[in-house]
Protein backbone atom coordinates (compact mmCIF):
# COMPACT_ATOMS: atom_id res chain seq x y z
CA UNK A 1 0.00 0.00 0.00
CA UNK A 2 0.99 3.64 -0.33
CA UNK A 3 3.10 4.78 2.60
CA UNK A 4 1.17 7.26 4.80
CA UNK A 5 3.00 10.57 5.16
CA UNK A 6 3.22 10.25 8.96
CA UNK A 7 5.07 6.93 8.61
CA UNK A 8 7.65 8.16 6.09
CA UNK A 9 10.06 9.42 8.80
CA UNK A 10 10.11 5.96 10.40
CA UNK A 11 11.07 4.37 7.10
CA UNK A 12 13.75 7.02 6.56
CA UNK A 13 15.17 6.23 10.01
CA UNK A 14 15.08 2.47 9.37
CA UNK A 15 12.62 1.82 12.18
CA UNK A 16 10.20 0.07 9.81
CA UNK A 17 10.72 -1.45 6.37
CA UNK A 18 7.24 -1.29 4.88
CA UNK A 19 3.56 -0.71 5.59
CA UNK A 20 1.43 -3.81 5.09
CA UNK A 21 -2.10 -2.52 5.64
CA UNK A 22 -4.33 -0.28 7.72
CA UNK A 23 -5.94 -2.05 10.67
CA UNK A 24 -8.14 0.69 12.08
CA UNK A 25 -9.11 4.31 11.62
CA UNK A 26 -10.65 6.11 14.58
CA UNK A 27 -11.23 9.61 15.88
CA UNK A 28 -8.05 9.59 17.94
CA UNK A 29 -5.63 7.51 15.86
CA UNK A 30 -5.00 5.38 12.82
CA UNK A 31 -3.43 1.95 13.26
CA UNK A 32 -1.30 0.13 10.69
CA UNK A 33 0.43 -3.21 10.38
CA UNK A 34 4.08 -2.63 9.53
CA UNK A 35 7.02 -4.90 8.78
CA UNK A 36 10.26 -4.58 10.71
CA UNK A 37 12.75 -7.09 9.29
CA UNK A 38 11.14 -10.49 9.71
CA UNK A 39 8.67 -9.27 12.31
CA UNK A 40 5.33 -7.50 12.08
CA UNK A 41 4.45 -4.71 14.46
CA UNK A 42 1.58 -2.34 15.05
CA UNK A 43 2.05 1.39 14.32
CA UNK A 44 -0.37 3.77 16.02
CA UNK A 45 -0.46 7.21 14.41
CA UNK A 46 -2.15 9.80 16.61
CA UNK A 47 -4.30 12.36 14.89
CA UNK A 48 -3.27 15.96 15.50
CA UNK A 49 -6.78 16.89 16.65
CA UNK A 50 -7.47 13.71 18.62
CA UNK A 51 -8.26 15.53 21.87
CA UNK A 52 -11.02 17.59 20.26
CA UNK A 53 -13.22 14.51 20.35
CA UNK A 54 -12.56 13.46 23.94
CA UNK A 55 -11.85 16.57 25.97
CA UNK A 56 -15.08 16.28 27.98
CA UNK A 57 -15.64 12.52 28.12
CA UNK A 58 -12.92 11.67 30.61
CA UNK A 59 -10.95 13.73 33.15
CA UNK A 60 -7.78 13.19 31.12
CA UNK A 61 -5.57 15.38 33.29
CA UNK A 62 -6.54 13.77 36.60
CA UNK A 63 -3.51 12.53 38.45
CA UNK A 64 -1.04 14.52 36.34
CA UNK A 65 0.90 17.33 38.00
CA UNK A 66 2.13 20.40 36.18
CA UNK A 67 4.96 22.44 37.72
CA UNK A 68 3.91 25.43 35.66
CA UNK A 69 0.93 26.94 37.52
CA UNK A 70 0.00 29.00 34.47
CA UNK A 71 -0.60 25.81 32.50
CA UNK A 72 -2.81 24.44 35.24
CA UNK A 73 -4.91 27.63 35.43
CA UNK A 74 -5.42 27.62 31.68
CA UNK A 75 -6.54 23.98 31.76
CA UNK A 76 -8.99 24.58 34.61
CA UNK A 77 -10.52 27.80 33.27
CA UNK A 78 -10.64 27.21 29.52
CA UNK A 79 -12.86 24.45 28.18
CA UNK A 80 -11.18 24.57 24.83
CA UNK A 81 -8.40 26.86 23.64
CA UNK A 82 -5.57 26.67 21.16
CA UNK A 83 -3.17 26.41 24.09
CA UNK A 84 -5.00 23.37 25.50
CA UNK A 85 -5.02 21.70 22.09
CA UNK A 86 -1.25 22.06 21.86
CA UNK A 87 -0.74 20.76 25.39
CA UNK A 88 -3.07 17.79 24.84
CA UNK A 89 -1.17 16.78 21.73
CA UNK A 90 2.00 16.64 23.81
CA UNK A 91 0.47 14.62 26.67
CA UNK A 92 -1.80 12.24 24.73
CA UNK A 93 0.78 10.00 22.96
CA UNK A 94 3.45 10.12 25.69
CA UNK A 95 0.88 9.07 28.28
CA UNK A 96 0.06 5.88 26.40
CA UNK A 97 3.77 5.09 26.07
CA UNK A 98 4.19 5.60 29.81
CA UNK A 99 1.22 3.38 30.62
CA UNK A 100 2.25 0.57 28.25
CA UNK A 101 5.70 0.38 29.85
CA UNK A 102 4.48 0.70 33.42
CA UNK A 103 1.63 -1.81 33.11
CA UNK A 104 3.76 -4.24 31.11
CA UNK A 105 6.29 -4.31 33.96
CA UNK A 106 3.41 -4.81 36.41
CA UNK A 107 2.21 -7.97 34.68
CA UNK A 108 -0.87 -6.52 32.99
CA UNK A 109 -1.66 -7.99 29.58
CA UNK A 110 -1.03 -5.05 27.25
CA UNK A 111 0.87 -4.88 23.92
CA UNK A 112 4.65 -4.75 24.32
CA UNK A 113 6.17 -1.34 23.65
CA UNK A 114 8.83 -1.20 20.92
CA UNK A 115 9.46 2.44 20.03
CA UNK A 116 8.00 5.93 19.87
CA UNK A 117 9.16 8.29 17.14
CA UNK A 118 7.74 11.47 15.64
CA UNK A 119 4.26 10.95 17.11
CA UNK A 120 4.03 7.28 16.10
CA UNK A 121 3.86 4.45 18.62
CA UNK A 122 5.38 1.12 17.58
CA UNK A 123 4.14 -1.82 19.63
CA UNK A 124 3.47 -5.54 19.54
CA UNK A 125 1.01 -6.80 16.96
CA UNK A 126 -1.47 -9.00 18.83
CA UNK A 127 -2.31 -12.15 16.85
CA UNK A 128 -4.43 -15.25 17.39
CA UNK A 129 -3.31 -18.88 17.47
CA UNK A 130 -3.27 -18.96 13.65
CA UNK A 131 -1.01 -15.93 13.36
CA UNK A 132 -3.79 -13.65 12.13
CA UNK A 133 -4.50 -10.23 13.59
CA UNK A 134 -6.45 -10.68 16.83
CA UNK A 135 -10.08 -9.59 16.84
CA UNK A 136 -11.62 -7.16 19.26
CA UNK A 137 -13.76 -8.64 22.00
CA UNK A 138 -16.77 -6.88 20.44
CA UNK A 139 -16.31 -8.92 17.24
CA UNK A 140 -16.54 -12.27 19.02
CA UNK A 141 -19.55 -14.31 20.08
CA UNK A 142 -18.31 -16.19 23.17
CA UNK A 143 -20.03 -19.19 24.68
CA UNK A 144 -21.38 -18.74 28.23
CA UNK A 145 -18.29 -20.56 29.53
CA UNK A 146 -15.93 -18.33 27.53
CA UNK A 147 -17.81 -15.22 28.65
CA UNK A 148 -17.40 -16.16 32.31
CA UNK A 149 -13.73 -17.03 31.74
CA UNK A 150 -12.88 -13.81 29.90
CA UNK A 151 -14.81 -11.75 32.45
CA UNK A 152 -12.85 -13.33 35.29
CA UNK A 153 -9.54 -12.65 33.54
CA UNK A 154 -10.42 -9.01 32.90
CA UNK A 155 -11.50 -8.45 36.51
CA UNK A 156 -8.08 -9.74 37.58
CA UNK A 157 -6.42 -7.44 35.04
CA UNK A 158 -8.33 -4.46 36.44
CA UNK A 159 -7.09 -5.47 39.90
CA UNK A 160 -3.49 -5.67 38.63
CA UNK A 161 -3.84 -2.24 37.05
CA UNK A 162 -5.21 -0.78 40.29
CA UNK A 163 -2.41 -2.41 42.29
CA UNK A 164 -0.04 -0.61 39.89
CA UNK A 165 -1.89 2.64 40.68
CA UNK A 166 -3.70 2.89 37.33
CA UNK A 167 -7.33 3.02 36.20
CA UNK A 168 -7.97 2.50 32.48
CA UNK A 169 -10.88 4.93 32.37
CA UNK A 170 -12.33 3.82 29.03
CA UNK A 171 -12.38 0.03 29.21
CA UNK A 172 -15.02 -1.85 27.23
CA UNK A 173 -15.37 -4.66 24.70
CA UNK A 174 -14.00 -2.25 22.07
CA UNK A 175 -10.68 -1.77 23.89
CA UNK A 176 -9.85 -5.44 24.38
CA UNK A 177 -8.21 -7.81 21.87
CA UNK A 178 -8.33 -11.58 22.27
CA UNK A 179 -5.32 -13.72 21.39
CA UNK A 180 -4.69 -17.43 22.02
CA UNK A 181 -4.17 -16.79 25.74
CA UNK A 182 -7.17 -14.54 26.26
CA UNK A 183 -7.91 -10.82 26.56
CA UNK A 184 -5.28 -8.12 25.95
CA UNK A 185 -6.07 -4.55 27.03
CA UNK A 186 -5.38 -1.72 24.56
CA UNK A 187 -5.99 2.05 24.14
CA UNK A 188 -4.52 3.55 27.29
CA UNK A 189 -4.14 7.33 26.72
CA UNK A 190 -7.06 8.11 29.05
CA UNK A 191 -5.69 6.07 31.96
CA UNK A 192 -5.42 7.96 35.26
CA UNK A 193 -3.50 7.72 38.50
CA UNK A 194 -5.83 6.08 41.04
CA UNK A 195 -4.43 7.80 44.12
CA UNK A 196 -4.47 11.34 42.69
CA UNK A 197 -7.72 11.32 40.73
CA UNK A 198 -11.00 12.10 42.48
CA UNK A 199 -12.91 10.28 39.74
CA UNK A 200 -10.97 7.01 40.11
CA UNK A 201 -13.76 5.15 41.90
CA UNK A 202 -16.40 6.14 39.35
CA UNK A 203 -14.03 5.28 36.49
CA UNK A 204 -13.38 1.83 37.95
CA UNK A 205 -17.13 1.30 38.25
CA UNK A 206 -17.67 2.41 34.66
CA UNK A 207 -14.95 0.08 33.36
CA UNK A 208 -16.32 -2.89 35.30
CA UNK A 209 -19.94 -2.12 34.42
CA UNK A 210 -19.19 -1.85 30.69
CA UNK A 211 -17.48 -5.24 30.63
CA UNK A 212 -20.07 -6.90 32.88
CA UNK A 213 -22.94 -5.58 30.76
CA UNK A 214 -21.29 -6.99 27.64
CA UNK A 215 -20.51 -10.43 29.07
CA UNK A 216 -23.92 -10.73 30.72
CA UNK A 217 -25.41 -10.95 27.21
CA UNK A 218 -23.83 -14.41 27.01
CA UNK A 219 -23.77 -15.33 30.72
CA UNK A 220 -26.82 -13.56 32.27
CA UNK A 221 -25.89 -14.39 35.87
CA UNK A 222 -22.95 -11.94 35.65
CA UNK A 223 -25.44 -9.08 35.69
CA UNK A 224 -26.05 -9.80 39.39
CA UNK A 225 -22.38 -9.33 40.33
CA UNK A 226 -20.84 -6.20 41.86
CA UNK A 227 -17.11 -6.48 41.26
CA UNK A 228 -16.61 -2.70 41.17
CA UNK A 229 -17.71 -2.19 44.79
CA UNK A 230 -15.80 -5.25 45.94
CA UNK A 231 -12.57 -4.23 44.18
CA UNK A 232 -12.72 -0.68 45.50
CA UNK A 233 -13.49 -1.89 49.03
CA UNK A 234 -10.36 -4.07 49.04
CA UNK A 235 -8.33 -1.24 47.51
CA UNK A 236 -9.37 1.28 50.18
CA UNK A 237 -8.43 -1.16 52.95
CA UNK A 238 -5.06 -1.98 51.37
CA UNK A 239 -6.01 -5.64 50.86
CA UNK A 240 -6.40 -5.71 47.09
CA UNK A 241 -3.22 -7.61 46.10
CA UNK A 242 -4.29 -10.73 48.03
CA UNK A 243 -8.03 -10.39 47.48
CA UNK A 244 -10.07 -13.34 46.21
CA UNK A 245 -12.89 -11.79 44.18
CA UNK A 246 -16.39 -13.24 44.35
CA UNK A 247 -18.41 -10.48 42.69
CA UNK A 248 -20.28 -9.87 45.95
CA UNK A 249 -19.45 -7.42 48.72
CA UNK A 250 -18.67 -9.22 51.98
CA UNK A 251 -19.67 -7.47 55.18
CA UNK A 252 -16.84 -7.78 57.72
CA UNK A 253 -15.97 -6.06 60.98
CA UNK A 254 -13.30 -3.91 59.33
CA UNK A 255 -15.48 -3.04 56.35
CA UNK A 256 -16.68 0.56 56.49
CA UNK A 257 -19.86 -0.50 54.70
CA UNK A 258 -21.00 -2.77 57.57
CA UNK A 259 -24.57 -1.98 58.70
CA UNK A 260 -25.07 0.05 61.90
CA UNK A 261 -26.74 -1.66 64.88
CA UNK A 262 -29.43 0.92 65.67
CA UNK A 263 -30.47 -0.59 69.03
CA UNK A 264 -26.86 -0.45 70.28
CA UNK A 265 -26.54 3.19 69.22
CA UNK A 266 -29.81 4.12 71.00
CA UNK A 267 -28.69 2.30 74.13
CA UNK A 268 -25.42 4.24 74.14
CA UNK A 269 -27.33 7.52 73.76
CA UNK A 270 -29.71 6.66 76.62
CA UNK A 271 -26.79 5.70 78.86
CA UNK A 272 -25.05 8.98 78.12
CA UNK A 273 -28.25 10.93 78.88
CA UNK A 274 -28.72 9.13 82.22
CA UNK A 275 -25.11 9.84 83.21
CA UNK A 276 -25.53 13.51 82.34
CA UNK A 277 -28.76 13.75 84.38
CA UNK A 278 -27.11 12.02 87.35
CA UNK A 279 -24.14 14.38 87.18
CA UNK A 280 -26.38 17.46 87.05
CA UNK A 281 -28.38 16.18 90.06
CA UNK A 282 -25.14 15.57 91.95
CA UNK A 283 -23.97 19.13 91.24
CA UNK A 284 -27.31 20.60 92.39
CA UNK A 285 -27.27 18.52 95.58
CA UNK A 286 -23.71 19.55 96.37
CA UNK A 287 -24.56 23.22 95.76
CA UNK A 288 -27.62 22.95 98.05
CA UNK A 289 -25.52 21.47 100.87
CA UNK A 290 -23.00 24.29 100.58
CA UNK A 291 -25.80 26.89 100.85
CA UNK A 292 -27.21 25.25 103.97
CA UNK A 293 -23.89 25.48 105.75
CA UNK A 294 -23.27 29.09 104.87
Amino acid sequence: MKIPKRLEPLIDEGLIDSVVCQLMSGKEAMVYMVRCGNDFHCAKVYRENSQQHVSHRTPSFGGRRFKNSRRLRVIEKAEYTAYRTHLDQEVWPSKEVEMLCHLGRSGVRVPKFHNFFDGVLLMELITNSEGQVALRLSDLVPTPKQARHYHKILMKQIVKMLCAGVVHGDLSQYNVLVDSQGPVIIDLPKAVNASDNHHARSLIKRDVDHLTAYFSRFAPELAQSDYATEIWSYYQRGKLPNAVLTGHVKVTEDNDSAPVNVSDVLQMINTAIKKEIAWQQHKQSKLANQLLHC
